[in-house]
């Protein structure tokens, strides 16, 4: 069975406030990036790797070339407008069978166990999803200020998820829609099941300093 990963690092890093895209800044002694595709070749199975790159980055990553060993299975793929059109460009270069899973780029910290039992639950269901349990209180604004909800009744959701490269592919025919915030939203727009399996609290995502920080220290 084919299995694949998509790994989505285009990103800009605006909310880092760096001139430098979020996914080449280093975390520890390595780059972002470079740590979360090493989180995927430590499988004990063998997977295709797809990188999504922004457009006009190709110098930063062939100069990280230079200072590191870059994976040479690894392919390249220039990203689109949205995450949405990111992810279609990699799907465009996939066979339809097997299993894909598609992953933030700067969830470095995503550790081997949840990455396999992913795709092995991906084998039964055509799309797993990683979740984690709220534990902060909740509010829900409103026109009159705010009220509480039952947090129990909400999950934050992390990736990688992981589907059917056939079902994923197909999902992706759709025409674009604002409310395609990740790749669940867009195969549950289809009909198709979603299955959730528990996250990692350390598979964080980094977007701000802060996250940086903690990222250093869980590292």
């Amino acid at each position: 069975m084919q299995r694949n990963v998509i790994i989505l690092a285009g990103g800009s890093g605006l909310r880092m406030g760096t001139d430098r895209p979020k996914q080449f800044l280093l975390l520890g002694d390595k780059p972002i990036i470079l740590r979360t595709i090493e989180a995927f070749k430590e499988l004990t199975f063998p997977l295709n790797i797809y990188l999504v790159l922004p457009p006009r980055t190709e110098a930063l990553w062939n100069d990280l070339g230079l200072e590191y060993t870059l994976p040479q299975t690894c392919v390249t793929v220039t990203g689109g407008f949205t995450r949405f059109h990111s992810v279609k460009n990699a799907l465009d270069l996939l066979p339809s069978e097997g299993i894909t899973a598609v992953h933030d780029g700067v969830r470095p910290l995503v550790d081997k166990g949840l990455i396999e039992r992913c795709f092995s639950l991906a084998q039964e269901h055509p799309a797993v999803i990683p979740v984690r349990e709220v534990v902060e209180s909740m509010r829900q604004l409103t026109d009159n200020g705010s009220c509480s909800v039952n947090r129990q009744a909400y999950r934050t959701v992390q990736t990688p998820q992981v589907f059917d490269t056939d079902i994923l592919k197909q999902a992706y025919q759709q025409a674009y829609h604002t409310g395609f915030t990740d790749d669940a939203t867009v195969v549950e727009k289809t009909g198709c099941p979603l299955y959730f399996t528990e996250g990692s609290l350390q598979n964080i995502k980094i977007t701000t300093q802060e996250d940086l920080k903690l990222a250093s220290l869980l590292l």
